[in-house]
């Protein structure tokens, strides 16, 4: 018997109202931030969703929490359809799906202690007792490398790896079924995001957890995910195992995401110049027609500004939208 997801999208779509004026407040249309994305996500696995800012990535990750409203498509949890949840009811089912922010020091509250903060959710979605709570907090501290004595101390006697932390901690104590992370590592020095993926694997290990992880760096997440996502646009363009997307890309702009990486390797020059990507991002308020990448792609054809690619499987679990791949 299949097991049941953690997550599954399926044209799944989100939209904000543009304003025409200030003063009338009449909108003038919608912006699809996330257009059509077709997403799953099983129990264990940490799949990544990469690109550049603006692509979509956040916003895909507040939608599958529900923390921002779905225009379109269909989004179930653990096999129950949570598209239209509201409430009382959505409340309720927060503690088993939660995010980690990318800034830990604006989304950690100044005016609290650490043990406050992560014994809020436990006062708030369970019946422990204090001792219970007490309990919990400091043995996930341990879990998270964080002193005991951190208990009683504020955010800003912290650094940026510890408060991030304690942002981790915080999302974990509840020992959720699904873990979005929105950039976790942005914000810190490279010696710093290598301790904290490895906390975030050894959490994962320890708790069961299920991950989707954004960032815009396809190089970091290579040797962390179990599958990589990318996205353009508000479209994902590529989907596969980490092995099969490093392996043979096959999306131009993918290509493009992996040469523009840092390397050693002065064998790749010729394939970084000849992948550059070309132009801005377009804005997601005008997309381009057909391909929405065709206008910054250096093998862009005629088709490629009239028709939309669909998804074409490649074999294994890898699939692109572009219509130079041909079926595996």
């Amino acid at each position: 018997m299949t097991a049941v997801p953690v997550i599954h999208a399926k044209g799944l779509t989100v939209e904000f109202g543009v304003r025409r004026s200030v003063l009338t407040g009449r909108k003038a249309g919608a912006v699809q931030a996330v257009s059509n994305v077709d997403l799953t996500v099983d129990r264990g696995e940490t799949l990544a969703v990469v690109g550049e800012s603006g692509c979509g990535k956040s916003t895909l990750g507040r939608a599958l929490l529900r923390s921002v409203p779905i225009a379109q498509g269909r989004l179930e949890f653990m096999g129950k359809d949570i598209t239209e949840l509201e409430g009382d009811a959505l409340r309720a089912a927060r503690h088993q799906f939660q995010m980690v922010f990318q800034d830990p020091y604006a989304s950690l509250n100044p005016k609290m202690k650490i043990f406050e903060t992560l014994a809020e959710p436990l006062r708030v979605h369970t019946t422990d007792s204090a001792a219970t709570i007490r309990e919990r907090v400091m043995d996930m501290m341990a879990a998270a490398g964080l002193a005991p004595d951190f208990a009683s101390r504020y955010p800003h006697e912290f650094s940026g790896g510890q408060r991030q932390r304690v942002a981790i901690a915080r999302a974990v104590i509840l020992r959720p079924d699904f873990v979005v992370a929105d950039e976790p590592l942005s914000a810190l020095d490279v010696s710093l995001q290598l301790q904290i993926l490895t906390l975030f694997r050894q959490l994962k290990s320890q708790f069961s957890l299920t991950y989707l992880f954004i960032s815009h760096d396809l190089a970091r997440v290579f040797g962390f995910a179990d599958r990589i996502a990318v996205m353009y646009l508000g479209k994902i363009v590529e989907i596969g195992t980490a092995r099969e997307i490093y392996a043979a890309p096959a999306h131009p702009y993918t290509r493009a995401l992996i040469a523009a990486a840092p390397s050693p390797d002065p064998a790749r020059g010729t394939e970084r110049d000849a992948l550059t990507l070309r132009g801005e991002l377009p804005s997601p308020a005008n997309p381009p027609k057909g391909c929405r990448f065709h206008t910054r792609c250096p093998l862009a054809m005629p088709v490629c500004s009239e028709v939309e690619p669909q998804m074409v499987g490649l074999g294994g679990r890898h699939a692109a939208a572009c219509h130079l791949v041909t079926p595996g």
